[in-house]
């Protein structure tokens, strides 16, 4: 059964009562691939009653958020699978025409900064009961960061929604906690002590913290962009340590900000448990006859099998939201899902995607975890490849037969991008091509010129010639017409025209790609290349970088990607 949505569903379940009520931007669809209907079943799975309203009306006379009255535990928020305004706008601030988290894709069922906008409402409506906010968009605005939609340093989300406590990064661990936390009603003593949480509190508790880093305070991060740029130094440190242990301070006003460290890698048993949990894999009823959902039919025949990456790229979130570290599902856990999906009535024998943030990193970690405990990197592929790294794909290529062998799959493809500078040729391309490819293989060289590429935190391009001479080879040796598809990104802060200049003549000229898959930069919060653009320098060496900031000059380096001469 589907989580309950309406207080007819609720009351069909012989409930007179709710424990926790969730809010999100997106539709709801119960299946591993969307948060909140994770954090629903987690809960459920607790013993607790849970329901879920989908992309509540903000604008009418808000019975959406009083339908279902007022939750024994807390009002859970969060603003979908995507940052909203990242959701609705494009890259030169245009409003978008879709949503593709919303059934027919239509666009305007949620409202910009839809954490803060949910909250607000929640706040005012029922002061006194908790709200707990999560997801993509609290966690990356849990501490002061960069809005490029109004081009300005904003407050941690929690300042400006007024929640009473934050859950950042994947809630498998920390949202039973805080729950067990608030059985016997809103605890700050137990819940000041969980691990991923951040909250509001005052200089005498702040005081009495024993481990704690103490950043520059939101205004004079405003005052001062190079105290902005220490600060994310800082933050993406700590978030990138195996053994975190200190919390992070940030004066805003006359109170503070409080991050406690992030949880220690989750274990495979407790992904697992996440990921068999009853889900109905499907849209909820209440979306018949409204059309498709566009992500839900991008990923329903797709099976995600590790969290986490360690590539560190400068413009993605995946680090400072999932971790650096990776953690693996079980082969059993995986094949469940991968038979699952072969009784869905219209499987018709095609997985779409066998992947992950990054598709090749199932099971790989340090050799020697005690160095990995002291490592201090952001990348472990970045300016070179750790020599600590165990970058064996001989776990994923076992994964991939057993796919391949499961009654019902005719092709188990691979439509995450994949990292080449993990491997070289070899076994795993070959694989990937002949048994995994749709005709289309992905991958991110992102852009031609090292110093660039260097501010990406990306490879050389000449691993990306490499890879695309192996491919050919490969392609021209078992008789198939496939393709590689590159992406590329423009207006990434050190990047002039002439650097995009140079990428067109190597691409399109000398290597002859049709591009389609290409990207002006958006500087999302919390990560480096928003901080680059805001400040116009790199925080970690203090060197001053050419941004293209104006959406003319943006729109400038785009144009590169068409040009053939």
């Amino acid at each position: 059964m589907f989580l309950p949505t309406t207080i007819k569903e609720v009351r069909a379940l012989g409930w007179d009562s709710l424990d926790v009520i969730l809010f999100t931007g997106d539709a709801y669809i119960d299946h591993p691939s969307f948060g909140a209907a994770v954090v629903g079943r987690l809960l459920e799975a607790e013993g607790l009653r849970v329901a879920i309203v989908p992309q509540p009306n903000w604008r009418d006379d808000l019975r959406d958020f009083t339908k279902l009255g007022a939750p024994r535990l807390f009002f859970g928020v969060t603003a979908g699978a995507m940052d909203s305004m990242v959701n609705h706008y494009t890259a030169n601030l245009r409003l978008r025409s879709n949503d593709a988290y919303t059934a027919g894709g239509k666009a305007g069922f949620r409202p910009d900064r839809a954490v803060t906008v949910y909250t607000q409402i929640l706040k005012k409506l029922y002061p006194h009961i908790p709200v707990v906010i999560g997801g993509i968009e609290a966690s990356l605005r849990r501490l002061t960061h960069y809005d490029y939609w109004s081009n300005s340093l904003h407050r941690s989300i929690l300042a400006e929604s007024g929640a009473d406590l934050l859950m950042y990064g994947m809630g498998e661990r920390v949202v039973c906690e805080v729950a067990k936390a608030m059985r016997n009603g809103y605890n700050a003593k137990l819940l000041r002590k969980i691990r991923q949480v951040g909250f509001i509190a005052d200089r005498d508790y702040v005081e009495r913290i024993e481990d704690k880093i103490e950043l520059h305070s939101f205004e004079e991060c405003a005052r001062n962009p190079k105290a902005f740029g220490e600060n994310f130094v800082t933050e993406e440190v700590q978030s990138n340590l195996l053994e975190p242990t200190a919390a992070l301070v940030e004066r805003v006003g006359d109170r503070y900000v409080v991050i406690n460290p992030p949880n220690t890698d989750i274990t495979t048993e407790e992904l697992d448990h996440s990921f068999d949990l009853p889900y109905e894999r499907a849209p909820h009823p209440r979306y018949r006859g409204k059309g498709d959902i566009p992500a839900w039919e991008m990923i329903k025949h797709s099976v995600n099998i590790h969290r986490g990456c360690f590539g560190g790229c400068s413009f993605c979130t995946i680090s400072a939201h999932q971790g650096k570290f990776i953690t693996s599902r079980s082969e059993k856990s995986i094949l469940r899902e991968v038979e699952a999906i072969t009784r869905m009535p219209d499987f018709r024998g095609y997985l779409s995607d066998v992947g992950a943030p990054s598709a090749n990193m199932y099971r790989m970690r340090g050799h020697d975890r005690s160095l990995c405990a002291k490592c201090r990197r952001p990348s472990c592929l970045h300016p070179k490849m750790c020599p600590n790294l165990d970058n064996d794909h001989r776990p994923l290529l076992a994964l991939y037969e057993k796919i391949r062998a499961v009654k019902g799959v005719k092709k188990a493809f691979v439509g995450s991008g994949i990292r080449y500078d993990l491997f070289d040729g070899g076994k795993y391309l070959e694989t990937v091509v002949k048994h995994h490819t749709s005709g289309r293989l992905k991958v991110a060289p992102e852009h031609t010129e090292d110093k660039v590429l260097k501010l990406m935190r990306k490879p050389s391009f000449g691993l990306f010639e490499k890879l695309n001479e192996d491919f050919r080879s490969i392609c021209r040796r078992e008789g198939l017409n496939f393709q590689l598809i590159p992406y590329f990104i423009s207006s990434h802060p050190g990047c002039t025209e002439q650097d995009m200049r140079a990428l067109s003549q190597k691409v399109l000229g000398r290597l002859h790609f049709n591009l389609e898959q290409v990207q002006d930069l958006t500087p999302t919060p919390m990560t480096l290349s928003s901080v680059m653009f805001y400040t116009g320098e790199n925080p970690y060496t203090g060197e001053r970088l050419y941004v293209a900031r104006n959406q003319d000059d943006k729109k400038r380096q785009k144009s590169y990607f068409f040009r053939k001469k």
